[in-house]
């Protein structure tokens, strides 16, 4: 088997806090969800309903307004009894609808009706997949409409990419989401390749999973689609797009397999996109990973979304002892929870709570000039000098050089997790590059 990876760079990255990737547990209803009129890229979606009025299970609250933004809907059935705000960890204000759960489920414990798809044309399933707000389940939630269309300008062919890409441990709700729903992956694949124009779908594959890899293809091969399985690389951050993009044309030059453009999803969207196509489904739940030091019980758990984080932790036993930190996403890229009572959303593929010895609070907060960052860099940059620029930022002779080197970082982390230190390199570097210029 050949495996196509990035040239230099990353790391093997391994965390013993991480939930079991052997199957999922069902999380239990909340009594009140949160759901938030931000869940993607975009503007707050505007509120269509008001405190006070009944919702149903999948109906409309917050139609999207633009670029960016799309529609949110009720994932539980109930009443609504209040709007509130809170202040994000990155300064941002999201507002929310608070429902006290009651009445019937109109999806959950009832017989799934199938809608064929086939017929349809390419703008019908857009059309379908934006209104059940359908968006990238990771990063900033952008639409995945939105993702299609960018690719309308394009020249030549295009492929559709689905990112099974396991380089980082706490993706292991989209590896078991992958194992659970594997047809579903399989023909959301096949339904956004239509609705993009797509030639070909290529399932990026990490190469210890290339059994998974080959029972997609098989799934996939029925829809009268050409499939490809590509093995790459397990060295974090493989799954970026960058590092997954060379990967790709590597494989597309050593095989002669004419790819185009790239157009990329993880498997939870493609599976989401299934939802809404064949079953007129939103986004009701998603597979969240939760686990690190301070969790009792790591558990891949299916939670619906608007599921308080601190009910949460709940399931899996609670905390061992009070937190440091907690995140939404991987301890490497995720964005701090200022509040238990923020609500689980449609990017939420791991919530991680953590103790000291995990967050390297006790360092030695001093770089010692080991090296060790330049060594893992992917994008060959030589963070620790970046680091002590970022240092003297008030320095009006930080050239623009300095500047553009910083930005040329994609905030991987790989550095953070060498460090002796402990220090928070690619944040300092990263923050440099947004304050500057």
């Amino acid at each position: 088997m050949k495996i196509y990876t990035f040239p230099r760079g990353g790391i093997n990255y391994e965390d013993d806090t991480v939930p079991s990737k052997e199957s999922s547990t069902i999380a239990f209803l909340p009594a009140l969800s949160v759901i938030p009129l931000i869940q993607h890229s975009g503007s707050k979606a505007y509120p269509v309903v008001s405190v006070g009025d009944q919702v149903t299970e999948g109906m409309l609250i917050g139609r999207g307004s633009g670029t960016g933004s799309a529609n949110v809907h009720a994932t539980v059935p109930g009443k609504i009894v209040r709007r509130v705000s809170w202040t994000m960890s990155d300064g941002q204000t999201n507002e929310g609808m608070v429902i006290y759960l009651e009445g019937s489920f109109d999806k959950l414990g009832r017989r799934e009706e199938i809608f064929p798809w086939m017929g349809l044309s390419a703008p019908e399933l857009r059309r379908i997949i934006s209104h059940y707000g359908i968006v990238e389940m990771e990063g900033s939630g952008r639409p995945v409409v939105d993702l299609i269309h960018e690719m309308g300008s394009r020249k030549g062919s295009l492929s559709l990419v689905v990112r099974c890409v396991f380089d980082d441990p706490w993706l292991a709700a989209d590896y078991i989401l992958c194992r659970e729903r594997l047809r579903a992956v399989a023909e959301g694949s096949a339904i956004a390749a239509r609705a993009a124009g797509a030639d070909r779908i290529v399932f990026a594959v990490t190469h210890r999973e290339a059994d998974l890899g080959q029972q997609l293809v098989e799934k996939a091969e029925t829809f009268g689609i050409p499939v490809s399985t590509v093995a790459v690389g397990s060295r974090y951050p493989q799954r970026n797009q960058r590092e997954l993009e060379y990967a790709l044309r590597l494989y597309e030059k050593k095989e002669g397999v004419p790819l185009g453009s790239l157009l990329s999803f993880s498997p939870s969207t493609l599976a989401a996109v299934h939802d809404a196509v064949i079953l007129k489904k939103p986004i009701l739940e998603r597979y969240v990973a939760v686990g690190g030091s301070a969790v009792k019980e790591p558990k891949v758990l299916k939670v619906r979304l608007g599921t308080r984080i601190g009910e949460v932790f709940a399931e899996c036993g609670g905390f061992i002892e009070e937190p440091r930190h907690i995140a939404v996403g991987s301890p490497l890229l995720g964005r701090p929870v200022l509040d238990l009572d923020e609500p689980v959303t449609k990017t939420s593929y791991a919530i991680v709570a953590l103790l000291d010895k995990q967050t390297g609070k006790t360092g030695l907060y001093q770089c010692i000039g080991c090296g060790e960052c330049r060594t893992v860099c992917p994008v060959g940059l030589d963070p620790e000098a970046l680091y002590k620029s970022a240092q003297v930022l008030s320095d009006p002779q930080l050239g623009a050089s300095v500047i553009d080197r910083a930005r040329e970082c994609h905030g991987c982390g790989c550095c953070d997790v060498v460090c002796p230190s402990k220090i928070a390199v690619s944040t300092a570097i990263r923050t440099m590059a947004l304050r500057r210029g």
